[in-house]
């Protein structure tokens, strides 16, 4: 493809060279520099593409990009723009052919409940007979493949080439959770989303290399709803009219509480051994009662984000009720059935916003006992560990202070920061440093009807230790303990 092609939906100045170039490959890595490539150079927090400019030129690349002016060696073209990043989700739209364009397009942003509800969608349609595509926090996948993923919204190129991968697979629609780090580094620029869905939102992800403070991130999430032709919004989140104020597209609404668009009524939590689940009423713009197979009321707004969506593509409450009444998502409230007489769940709850959200769910199905079993990361914030165990000590009658991803610090220390927290409430604990040993000692000592939750892993199959990985599955765990090995 030549260069010229590429630039279409960019404003930019040619400091050497031509146009009319060929391009071979598109690259922002510099270890993957090839003859005829253009070389994005990308300023990131902790690198400078631009140092290797003169690399790339010298090894055969027939374009640079940069978004500062310079001269390189050889007949190399040079193009300069605003931002790199911005740069390359244009380039790349552009490289693929442009394969938003023939998809219908779905975007879900918020702090809490993106995958859930990004899955809730897939589900849903797929029911109704659409080949949907996901990109997310757990995956990328479509059909039967199932794609690893580091980021829960992938840089631009490799976005478009999913697009691209899914549609020529037979996709007709694509579902994708959107971050506000996605936004900030301009990961989904250039694409006009059909629908743009919004969840929830509260403090998260703030921090160094991450968000300056709450206003950036509320300022980022927000930027959805000036790239999408519909917005569809959580009308009872506290922050529904910040998150909306600026939007340049319509916006419909959903909630509990009375005045949205669709709106759920008569909310009953239902339970059964090995379930927990939540009925409804539908009324506005749906009518019908549905039965959610994943617990709480704030999946209640999950499902009512998804049935809002899954609306305007003529999906119909029968079918919609097929799919959400044995719903479940890998690692997000995930239920595994134990055939004892209590309730064993697996959830991601790794901050103390979500763990104390989560515990507040269950603790609505009023068990006899409700157990947590958390860590925390190493290499993070120590306000985090104090948070969370303040929170349960707090909500949980009985807590297991665990490993995480200890990475480089040592267990000890990170769970010492954890009781510290528990210390400041009147909440009975007991700390055991190996995961695998703490989820057998709970599920070993639990009593019918209890309500066991292992926290912080969710679907994550690994634990991090001193820089290297090792395999670890809470469900493996989960049932080696049940088949005696532990």
């Amino acid at each position: 493809m030549k260069c010229r092609s590429l630039l279409e939906q960019l404003s930019y100045k040619v400091l050497q060279g031509s146009l009319d170039v060929e391009v071979s490959e598109i690259v922002n890595d510099s270890r993957k520099l090839s003859e005829g490539c253009l070389f994005l150079c990308i300023k990131g927090a902790t690198f400078d593409g631009h140092k290797f400019a003169e690399e790339a030129a010298k090894k055969g690349a027939s374009v640079v990009v940069v978004q500062e002016e310079m001269t390189l060696p050889g007949s190399v073209t040079v193009i300069l723009v605003e931002d790199t990043r911005y740069a390359m989700a244009m380039i790349s739209a552009a490289w693929f052919g442009y394969p938003d364009r023939e998809l219908t397009t779905i975007a879900v942003t918020g702090t809490k409940g993106k995958t859930t509800t990004t899955y809730m969608i897939r589900d849903i349609l797929e029911k109704a007979g659409h080949k949907t595509g996901v990109i997310g926090t757990i995956e990328v996948t479509y059909g039967s493949e199932h794609i690893q993923v580091n980021n829960t919204t992938p840089e631009s190129y490799d976005i478009h080439r999913y697009f691209r991968m899914m549609k020529d697979a037979g996709c007709d629609v694509v579902v994708m959770e959107a971050s506000s780090q996605g936004f900030k580094l301009h990961r989904t620029a250039g694409i006009c989303f059909d629908y743009g869905l919004f969840t929830n939102l509260s403090p998260d992800h703030i921090g160094e290399n991450e968000h300056a403070d709450f206003a950036e991130y509320l300022t980022c999430k927000a930027m959805l709803f000036n790239q999408c032709k519909l917005g569809i919004a959580n009308k009872d989140d506290e922050h529904f009219e910040e998150m909306t104020a600026h939007a340049s597209c319509p916006i419909e609404t959903f909630g509990i509480l009375p005045g949205a668009d669709l709106m759920a009524e008569n909310v009953e939590l239902t339970r059964a051994r090995d379930f927990l689940g939540v009925d409804f009423d539908l009324s506005g713009s749906y009518e019908g009662r549905i039965r959610c197979g994943v617990p709480g009321t704030f999946n209640v707004h999950n499902a009512l984000g998804a049935i809002a969506v899954c609306g305007h593509l003529g999906v119909s409450v029968q079918i919609i009720n097929e799919a959400l009444k044995d719903f479940r998502v890998k690692g997000r409230v995930q239920i595994i059935p134990t055939g004892s007489d209590y309730t064993l769940i697996v959830d991601y709850a790794h901050n103390a916003v979500a763990l104390e959200s989560i515990l507040i769910t269950l603790r609505a199905y009023d068990p006899p006992r409700l157990v947590c079993l958390f860590g925390c990361g190493g290499n993070r914030s120590k306000l985090r560990r104090f948070e969370m165990g303040e929170v349960s000590g707090r909500l949980a009658d009985f807590t297991v202070v665990t490993s995480d991803n200890p990475r480089f610090e040592e267990p000890q220390a990170i769970i010492d920061d954890i009781l510290t927290g528990i210390g400041k409430t009147d909440g009975k604990y007991i700390s055991i440093i190996d995961r695998r040993e703490a989820i057998s000692y709970v599920m070993n000592h639990a009593q019918p009807g209890d309500i066991v939750i292992l926290a912080g892993k969710g679907h994550e199959s690994y634990q991090e230790i001193r820089g290297k990985k090792y395999h670890m599955s809470e469900e493996e765990i989960v049932a080696d303990v049940l088949a005696g090995k532990y």
